[in-house]
């Protein structure tokens, strides 16, 4: 399919178009991307389920890891149903303000995700370093206020972003060199001055992506050097061990966080390395996320056992 570069005022559609230079594979990419998408829908609603319903996993680190399941669902449902459509049934035109839509829950989902490992984070420091005063300080109403903070800050950081895109008036292109509405791809199809959109984009990627990961990382500098104080070897490896899920699922997210984010705006990948790699990092960490959480929490474990056993009775 041929497109023009003529100058498009007020475009009400725009096309996306996958995977560029893979389009003749299109299809097939598909279906490891469909099975990653099916992991993490069952996954995290499985937790959603588990987390309510098992009264020992009433703790604030398994309230969180809840509304992250939330926030993972969320994610690969504003992601996954047009991404697949244009693999499998070549539906690439999108309206212009649905595509802000997707690009405002993607981009917002990603900051609470980022919030919600920092709130994690700071659970795990204060039950490692202040146990004493770990129920004191993680109150059901203290946690609901963190899940407040954390999702208005990303709304409202994030919702600025389609206000400044719906400002600009002309566009040098309506294709999207993307699988789905991404904030830099659209902006790059302006034929204005988007110095302000750039900006603005760094910022909140900064004041929330950088923001939480340097606190993160100083919440495990706390926690290692509190470990480490510890005289009994057994008593390391236990602390230890109640933190290597969180690190896990802290280091998957940051590091492709970072590298989609750098690579996209400052190095020289191919497009399709990019946009496959951007593709991972928001559909891969919802769907490790409770595969690192099952295998390593015996409540869990247990009740995905008993799921699929009382399955198998029934057939």
């Amino acid at each position: 399919m041929g497109y023009t570069n003529l100058s498009y005022l007020n475009p009400g559609t725009v096309i996306l178009i996958g995977i560029p230079g893979l389009e003749h594979v299109q299809f097939w990419i598909g279906f490891p991307f469909f099975v990653v998408c099916l992991v993490a829908l069952l996954g995290n609603f499985f937790l959603l389920i588990i987390i309510p319903t098992e009264r020992s996993l009433h703790q604030p680190m398994y309230i969180f890891l809840a509304v992250l399941a939330a926030t993972d669902l969320g994610l690969c449902l504003a992601i996954a149903p047009k991404m697949l459509a244009i693999f499998w049934f070549g539906s690439c035109s999108m309206a212009f303000d649905a595509c802000l839509t997707q690009l405002f829950f993607i981009h917002a989902l990603q900051g609470m995700e980022s919030g919600v490992l920092l709130a994690m984070a700071f659970d795990r420091y204060v039950a490692i370093c202040d146990p004493l005063r770990h129920t004191a300080v993680l109150t059901p109403l203290f946690l609901l206020r963190v899940v407040l903070v954390v999702a208005i800050r990303a709304t409202v950081l994030v919702g600025v972003l389609p206000i400044l895109l719906k400002r600009l008036q002309r566009f040098h292109s309506v294709v999207i060199v993307h699988s789905y509405c991404e904030h830099m791809a659209v902006v790059k199809l302006a034929a204005e001055d988007v110095r302000i959109n750039k900006s603005y984009g760094l910022f909140v990627a900064f004041a929330i992506l950088g923001f939480d990961m340097i606190f993160v990382f100083i919440s495990y500098i706390l926690i290692f050097r509190a470990v480490f104080r510890l005289p009994q070897k057994e008593a390391r490896s236990k602390a230890f061990n109640t933190c290597t899920a969180h690190i896990v699922v802290f280091l998957e997210f940051y590091i492709l966080a970072f590298f989609s984010f750098f690579s996209h705006r400052f190095g020289h990948v191919s497009p399709y390395v990019h946009i496959l790699l951007s593709t991972i990092y928001l559909l891969l960490p919802p769907a490790l996320n409770p595969i690192v959480y099952g295998v390593k929490t015996k409540e869990i474990r247990k009740w995905v056992v008993q799921i699929f056993v009382l399955k198998s009775n029934t057939q």
